[in-house]
C-alpha cells in the first residue's frame, strides 16, 4: 500500500518551501505542511528531490546545422524562403522563446542568403537577449505592416515562392498574401523534416526533463494521504518540479477513482479516497524541450478487475516498445498494441472497454509533434525520432489505466528514457 502523506492547502506555500530549501537544509515549514509532532511526509518528499546533472545548451554550431536542412528541404517543394513564425519552430531555429501574439515576429529564411527576423521595433531589445542566432533585422513600428517588410525582403532577393510554418495563424497569412501577392505553399514538410529527428544533444535535454518528472512521480505516490483533493496533488507536482529547477509543471492531469476513465480528467475536483485508483498525467520544460509521463496506481487493495485491466496495459505497452526497430511504420507500433488488446477480448479499434485514442505522440519543443503512431501514418521509423508509448485502457465510466513512457529510436532498436512502472501498487 502507498505511504500517506499530510493534507496541504497552500500553493504559494509550499513553492516557498521548495525554493528555500534549496538553499538551506533545516527551514521552519509553513503551517499547512506542518503535523502537530512531526514533520509531514509533503516536506521529507520535497526535500528529499536532488535535481539530476544538466544537459548541455544546444551550440551554434548545431542551429546553424539546423537553417542548412531548411535550405536543403526548402528544395524539395520549389521554395525561395520559409518563413516561421513565433512558437517552438522559431525557438528551434533560432533561440526565441516567445509565445504567438497578435504583433508578427518572424524569421524569413532564403534560400541562399542570411536570415531575416521581422520583428517589432520595440522589442528589439528583448529579441536580441535571446536571439542565437546572426540575422538581418527588419523592424516595424506600430502603424506599420510586418507583412510589407516580409514583401520587401523578398522582392530585394528576387524571390516569389514563399513557404509558410503551418502555426502561423490564417490571418495573418490572409494579409501576407493580399499586401505581398507571393506565392504560399504549406510549410509543415520542410519545418517537420527538421524536427522529427532529435540530435543527440537534444535526446540529453529530453532526458533530463523526463528523468526529473519520474522523480516527481515517485515522490507524489509517496505523499498520498485519504482525503487529498486533486487540486492540492497538482500543487505538489508543481512544487516539486520547480525544486528539481524547472519553472513548473508544464501541464498537470490528477484523477481519482470514476475520474480515471476519462483521458484527460474531468473538471471538478475530487478526493482521494481509500482503494482509489490514482492517474497522474504530467511533465516540465527543460531549455524547451518537454517531459511528459503518466502512471496510475491504487491507493490502497486494486480490485481483481483493476488488477486484470493493469496487466493488460503493461502488457500493450511493452508490445509497442518490442515493435519499433528503424523502417517500421509508425502505425504497425500501434497495431502491436491493439492485437494485444483483442486477445484479451477489448476493442476493437476504438471501442471500449478498450483504447479510445492513438498509442503515441512524438515529442520535443513540443508537447504533440510528429511522429503520431496511430494507425494509418505510414511514416518509417528512424533513428532519433522519439514519441510516447501509452496505450489507455477505459472501462467506461468505471475506471480507466495509462502508462506513459517514452522511447527513442536508434540503429540498433528502442530504448526507453524512463524505465516503465513495474506494478499497479507503486510507481
Amino acid at each position: 500500500m502507498l505511504a500517506r502523506g499530510v493534507q496541504y492547502t497552500k500553493y504559494e506555500e509550499i513553492e516557498a518551501f521548495a525554493r528555500n530549501d534549496l538553499t538551506t537544509r533545516t527551514i521552519a515549514l509553513p503551517q499547512s505542511l506542518a503535523m502537530t509532532t512531526e514533520p509531514s511526509v509533503a516536506a521529507k518528499e520535497l526535500e528529499r528531490l536532488v535535481p539530476p546533472q544538466k544537459a548541455p545548451p544546444i551550440t551554434s554550431d548545431e542551429r546553424l546545422a539546423r537553417l542548412e536542412a531548411v535550405r536543403r528541404l526548402m528544395r524539395h517543394c520549389d521554395a525561395d524562403a520559409l518563413l516561421v513564425g513565433t512558437g517552438p519552430s522559431l525557438n528551434y531555429f533560432a533561440g526565441i522563446s516567445w509565445n504567438p501574439s497578435e504583433r508578427l515576429t518572424a524569421l524569413l529564411l532564403p534560400a541562399s542568403g542570411e536570415p531575416i527576423i521581422v520583428c517589432p521595433h520595440f522589442e528589439r531589445g528583448s529579441l536580441e537577449a535571446e536571439l542565437k542566432i546572426a540575422a538581418d533585422l527588419r523592424l516595424w513600428q506600430e502603424d506599420e505592416s510586418p507583412f510589407t517588410l516580409i514583401g520587401q525582403a523578398m522582392r530585394d532577393l528576387r524571390l516569389r515562392v514563399l513557404a509558410v510554418d503551418p502555426a502561423l495563424p490564417f490571418g495573418m497569412v490572409d494579409s501576407l498574401v493580399g499586401e505581398t501577392g507571393l506565392d504560399i505553399v504549406q510549410g509543415a514538410e520542410v519545418i517537420g523534416g527538421c524536427r522529427i529527428i532529435k540530435s543527440p544533444a537534444e535526446i540529453a535535454i529530453l532526458q533530463q526533463a523526463k528523468t526529473m518528472t519520474l522523480m516527481v512521480q515517485k515522490a507524489t505516490a509517496r505523499i498520498l494521504r485519504e482525503g487529498m483533493t486533486t487540486t492540492e496533488v497538482e500543487q505538489l507536482v508543481e512544487a516539486a518540479h520547480r525544486r528539481l529547477g524547472a519553472p513548473g509543471s508544464f501541464f498537470c492531469d490528477v484523477a481519482f477513482g470514476r475520474g480515471t476513465a476519462f483521458p484527460h480528467g474531468l473538471p471538478e475536483t475530487e478526493t482521494l479516497r481509500e482503494n482509489d485508483l490514482v492517474l497522474v498525467d504530467c511533465g516540465c520544460a527543460v531549455q524547451g524541450y518537454l517531459s511528459d509521463m503518466t502512471r496510475t496506481y491504487c491507493f490502497g487493495r486494486p480490485t481483481a478487475e483493476q488488477r486484470r485491466i493493469w496487466e493488460i496495459e503493461k502488457a500493450a505497452e511493452l508490445a509497442a516498445f518490442a515493435r519499433v526497430a528503424v523502417g517500421v511504420p509508425c502505425e504497425e507500433v500501434d497495431a502491436a498494441v491493439r492485437a494485444v488488446l483483442v486477445k484479451h477480448g477489448l476493442g476493437p479499434d476504438y471501442r471500449l472497454p478498450g483504447l479510445p485514442h492513438r498509442t503515441g505522440h512524438g515529442i520535443g519543443l513540443s508537447l504533440h509533434e510528429p511522429p503520431y503512431i496511430v494507425r494509418g501514418n505510414k511514416t518509417p521509423l528512424e533513428p532519433g525520432m522519439c514519441f510516447s508509448d501509452e496505450p489507455m485502457i477505459v472501462v467506461p465510466d468505471r475506471f480507466g489505466v495509462r502508462l506513459e513512457d517514452h522511447i527513442h529510436v536508434t540503429d540498433n532498436g528502442p530504448v526507453w528514457f524512463t524505465p516503465p512502472q513495474e506494478d499497479i501498487v507503486s510507481v
